[in-house]
């Protein structure tokens, strides 16, 4: 894979004020996997440069916990909801359109759906052959949960998808430049050794990095690449359309806003542990794997102060990525659910969970305003490229 190297990026705007090509970085991989942890340290990084930094999000529903986030840490973010990038190819031009109208980003970062694959033939392909002149497009990232990563190549034992499901996973693995290894500090040094090898063995063309993002160790040599490197010429990997429709549709979406209150105020880090913990138990329960959970609750009237949540299987404790500070009186809860089931299910994990909050925390009130739940349906690209020169 020839990847030329570019010691340094430069801003939009020269001296002279003629414009430069924006840098597009596309950060894929699983849910779950740590993606916008990820994301929000690249983007931290760059702004240290002085560059300017424009986000996009995508999922398939609406009410995005990344968006959310995102924009909660002050970065410039656009959002892409009902469907993948590959299949919302224009609205993704459109979306950078609108960020460089905004803040003319010197650089582009894309957060693609968790469960979308094939994102070199029907994203960078198009984007390089179309918009070679606006924009120069760095090696695809992906990024992976080491224990799921480890459960998928048969390294260790543990709940674990189905085969359409991780056919998927897989074929995000298959196209990757650079697979980045997230949360190293979750598994030991033999662990991280023989996950670094099997990765290494099954998808020998990419680079491998080992990360953690949310401690921000080992990020250097991975973010160096990026800023460096372009993505070089190559085929596209074959996929099976229908295989990988299948997969994506055994993976249950649920998106939910709901404003929560309480006159005499409530511990809101309390309330995402509590519903995050009941939403993980009703979906064991009925053995459903979880893919990933995330939500953030963002008090009223309190501007930049949020708390997030994650959960990434079953057997994971949920973790507080932000804390909120004081007690909440009121303030809006975003729920963003996948897992291996049917919605119903993910609808029944919910309500029950939110109903549960009402009988533990006195005098809380909650009103859940939006609720879509849902399984994605067949992906169908606007472009899909085979090679590039």
């Amino acid at each position: 894979m020839n990847m030329p190297s570019e010691k340094t990026l430069t801003p939009h705007r020269v001296a002279t004020g003629a414009p430069v090509r924006a840098r597009y970085i596309m950060v894929g991989g699983f849910v779950g996997a740590g993606k916008t942890t990820s994301v929000a340290r690249l983007a931290t990084h760059f702004v240290g440069q002085g560059l300017r930094v424009g986000l996009i999000t995508n999922d398939q529903g609406s009410e995005l916990v990344d968006t959310t986030t995102f924009r909660a840490r002050g970065f410039a973010t656009e959002e892409i909801p009902g469907g993948c990038f590959s299949c919302r190819f224009d609205s993704l031009i459109e979306a950078a359109r609108r960020l460089t109208a905004q803040t003319q980003p010197d650089v582009f970062i894309a957060e693609p759906v968790g469960s979308s694959t094939d994102l070199v033939a029907t994203v960078t392909y198009p984007l390089r052959r179309m918009y070679g002149a606006d924009y120069s497009v760095a090696p695809l990232s992906v990024v992976v949960d080491p224990i799921r990563a480890a459960r998928v190549l048969g390294l260790e034992e543990g709940a674990k998808f189905s085969d359409k499901v991780t056919y998927i996973y897989r074929k995000q693995l298959e196209e990757g430049d650079l697979i980045v290894i997230n949360k190293s500090d979750l598994i030991s040094s033999e662990r991280m050794a023989r996950l670094h090898q099997a990765l290494h063995g099954s998808f020998p063309k990419a680079e491998i990095f080992e990360i953690s993002a949310r401690h921000g160790q080992g990020l250097e040599a991975w973010f160096e690449r990026l800023e460096g490197a372009e993505q070089g010429p190559g085929s596209a990997m074959e996929v099976d359309y229908q295989v990988y429709a299948q997969g994506e549709a055994l993976l249950g979406s649920l998106n939910a806003t709901v404003r929560a209150s309480s006159r005499k105020g409530f511990d809101g880090n309390r309330l995402l542990k509590l519903l995050a913990i009941e939403i993980q138990r009703v979906l064991a329960g009925n053995r459903a794997e979880l893919a990933h959970l995330k939500m953030t609750l963002a008090p009223e009237f309190v501007l930049g102060e949020i708390g997030v949540i994650n959960s990434v299987r079953n057997d994971s404790v949920p973790e507080l990525a932000l804390e909120l500070s004081e007690p909440v009186e009121s303030g809006q809860l975003i729920i963003n659910l996948r897992a291996e089931a049917a919605p119903e299910l993910l609808h029944k994990a919910v309500t029950e969970a939110l109903r549960l909050l009402g009988e533990t925390i006195p005098h809380l009130f909650v009103r859940l305003e939006h609720l879509e739940h849902f399984r994605p349906g067949k992906p169908q690209p606007t472009h899909r490229l085979t090679s590039i020169i």
